[in-house]
């Protein structure tokens, strides 16, 4: 039997809290057939669009952006965690479920004009890609696209990133939390 994307990750009842029904990509990423697989379709949308930068969103990000950034020949730019990044940054504040969090970005890490795609394993509330979205329209980037590996359609990410004016594209959703 042909598996898909949604195959390799595997859910955690309960974690980080009770009621929480986490989906684990590690699952996808430890497998070559399963991570090959995430990679090559998260590129397809994106298939000869002239794209200049890869940008991930911390953490999970990184592992799926590094290696798009890779396939299409471009530089990687991650946008990380308050008091990550060594230069100087430019930050963003978002609301968390229980509170709030900081996202930073090199304040050089994109030329205006640069067309990027953002890139993240989950799209939940939306709250980190939004930040990240704000953190690259002040930098001048023009995003073509946000790509994530799994959508939860019922915390409304989708829909806070479309009404910003954003393509979103997800391998996959899982109902719930």
């Amino acid at each position: 039997m042909k598996k898909d994307v949604k195959d390799y990750i595997r859910t955690i009842v309960d974690f980080p809290h009770e009621g929480i029904m986490f989906r684990d990509v590690t699952t996808l990423f430890s497998d070559p057939r399963g991570f090959r697989m995430a990679i090559d379709q998260l590129l397809h949308p994106y298939a000869g669009q002239p794209i200049d930068k890869v940008v991930g969103l911390e953490a999970r990000g990184f592992i799926l952006g590094g290696a798009i950034a890779h396939q299409l020949s471009v530089g990687f730019v991650p946008v990380r965690k308050k008091g990550k990044l060594p230069g100087t940054t430019i930050s963003q504040d978002y609301k968390l479920e229980y509170g709030e969090a900081i996202v930073e970005i090199h304040d050089d890490a994109l030329k205006p004009g640069e067309r990027v795609l953002v890139v993240d394993d989950l799209l939940a509330t939306g709250g980190t890609a939004e930040a990240g979205i704000k953190l690259l329209e002040r930098l001048g980037a023009e995003i073509i696209g946000c790509a994530f590996v799994i959508d939860l359609p019922e915390l409304g990410g989708r829909k806070k990133l479309e009404a910003l004016g954003m393509d979103v594209y997800a391998l996959c959703e899982f109902d719930g939390m």
